[in-house]
């Protein structure tokens, strides 16, 4: 969780590639795990955030057997690729497509591996379909504007549109913090919108292609019934939903829920599982598969067939966390001159949530560092365009005949808990609040012999709006656990 390794931003001071370092996890994470697993690791393409020409090589970047990486301010520029090679210096790579040189370099390095007589582990990661990284020298202005795309692709996609669901352009009921201030979008952001989708949707054509490739040289080479696949990006993204301009620093499903597909051995063709899981469970599932085994990390294996996902889900929950500016991309978004129109950035967009899901419904539940609470019944709502969670005693919702007010004390609680957590704690938050092993979800937590414990539990909240992880912002550390005395977060003081 980013609570634990207190990387909450892309730069500094709360993130990117030197506080990486500073914070000792270039000597302790999953590409080091793996190689005491027996395994040869490789990587191609973004890899950190402020990982740049100038700090490349302090320190090198630890963990791999063979490495390309792509490196800022470059990064986001499609035509203007510089790499590193293994800790060489930056190679330029201007007028090349950013997505076709890193296929190549993929291809490259499953070539290398295959010729080793150790089992391997790829990572390849385009950029595509990120806002391309676009600057202004007569206004010194600097933002992300629309994804470029190979000239391939160019008449792909011409009537495509973005999605227009019910939260298309509409201002949340009950909207908090500066959600609620979104202006309308006038027929001018809208078509440029719609032309921002269709440019995603281009770019994503090299990634396309480049996936088959590299399936059919693994197939070539006889690699591919012995190999697992994981395909999935890194944050969902917005595009007109609620008002707002492309953007992904919300808490909403249409920034958090991200694919997630898995091809390899014992893998069923054509199945979808209804496992909740999040990036967090993926540590723990490579290391399974790699037959390696690690204490201390906060999520768990993921499932592959039903069985095991009926499993997994007995707890329901993902965990959402984010400290920081929203920050809205394209030409009536953010940029550095702070010229760019209608809105640059919004401050107050630090929060804290919970994604809840069982056969019988499906919940957001949120805190913001304003200590306003959002809460939403996907099942009935699910584009979240109806906040329940600002007055909920006059709300109708119910589950198992219990009110809202019950449902939130005890969403509350299990943020409690989740907001710190370490470990076991993380995977299976309810076993904190009831050690006895009783209840294991919502709905058990919702009889009503636990109203008073729960009504009793310290309100989750903040004293103030901070762009990082500040324990002494966080609000309340403890919780009660049913039965014993109050329990406190693990990281109470440490940072």
């Amino acid at each position: 969780m980013p609570h634990n390794t207190n990387i909450t931003d892309v730069g500094l001071p709360y993130g990117g590639y030197p506080k990486v370092v500073s914070a000792g996890w270039n000597d302790n994470y999953l590409p080091l795990w793996m190689q005491d697993a027996g395994y040869n690791t490789y990587y191609v393409g973004k890899m950190w955030n402020a990982h740049t020409e100038d700090n490349y090589n302090d320190p090198y970047v630890r963990g791999f057997n063979g490495s390309d990486f792509l490196l800022d301010p470059y990064t986001y520029r499609y035509w203007y690729a510089r790499m590193t090679r293994n800790g060489a210096p930056p190679v330029k790579y201007d007028g090349n497509y950013s997505t076709d040189v890193i296929a190549e370099k993929a291809s490259g390095f499953i070539d290398e591996a295959v010729k080793q007589d150790r089992p391997w582990m790829l990572t390849v990661a385009p950029n595509a379909p990120h806002s391309n990284g676009s600057h202004d020298s007569t206004r010194n202005a600097n933002w992300f504007g629309e994804p470029e795309f190979a000239p391939r692709h160019a008449d792909l996609f011409k009537d495509i549109k973005a999605p227009r669901d019910e939260s298309f352009n509409t201002l949340i009921e009950n909207a908090v913090s500066w959600v609620e201030n979104v202006p309308e979008l006038n027929q001018t952001h809208i078509d440029y919108i719609d032309e921002f989708q269709r440019c995603r949707l281009r770019a994503l054509q090299a990634v396309d292609e480049m996936i088959g490739d590299l399936v059919e040289k693994l197939d070539k080479l006889g690699e591919l019934d012995n190999t697992y696949i994981f395909f999935s990006t890194d944050n969902g993204y917005h595009l007109g939903q609620h008002r707002m301009q492309p953007g992904k620093n919300c808490g909403y499903d249409t920034d958090i829920n991200v694919p997630l597909i898995v091809r390899g051995p014992g893998i069923g063709k054509n199945v979808t599982l209804d496992a909740i899981t999040s990036h967090t469970d993926l540590a723990p599932t490579f290391l399974s598969l790699a037959g390696a085994t690690r204490d201390g990390l906060d999520g768990k294996k993921i499932p592959t067939t039903i069985a095991a996902s009926t499993a997994h889900n007995r707890s329901e929950h993902v965990a959402i966390e984010y400290w920081g500016l929203a920050v809205p991309e394209g030409i009536y978004g953010y940029a550095s001159d702070k010229l760019q129109q209608p809105h640059n950035s919004y401050e107050r967009n630090t929060y804290k949530a919970i994604r809840l899901v069982s056969d019988d419904y499906s919940l957001y539940y949120a805190v913001w560092c304003t200590n306003e609470q959002e809460f939403y019944d996907l099942k009935g709502d699910p584009h979240q365009t109806k906040n329940l969670g600002t007055h909920p005693a006059k709300q109708a919702y119910k589950i198992a005949n219990r009110e809202l007010p019950q449902i939130i004390s005890r969403l509350n609680a299990l943020m409690l808990v989740l907001k710190s957590c370490k470990g076991d704690a993380c995977r299976d938050p309810w076993l904190q609040l009831h050690p006895a092993g009783k209840v294991n979800s919502l709905a058990e937590a919702l009889d009503s012999g636990f109203d008073e414990f729960y009504a009793n539990q310290p309100k989750t909240s903040f004293s103030s709006c901070e762009n990082g992880y500040i324990i002494s912002a966080e609000g309340p550390q403890e919780f009660n656990s049913y039965g014993a005395q109050s329990r406190r977060g693990w990281l109470d003081g440490l940072w």
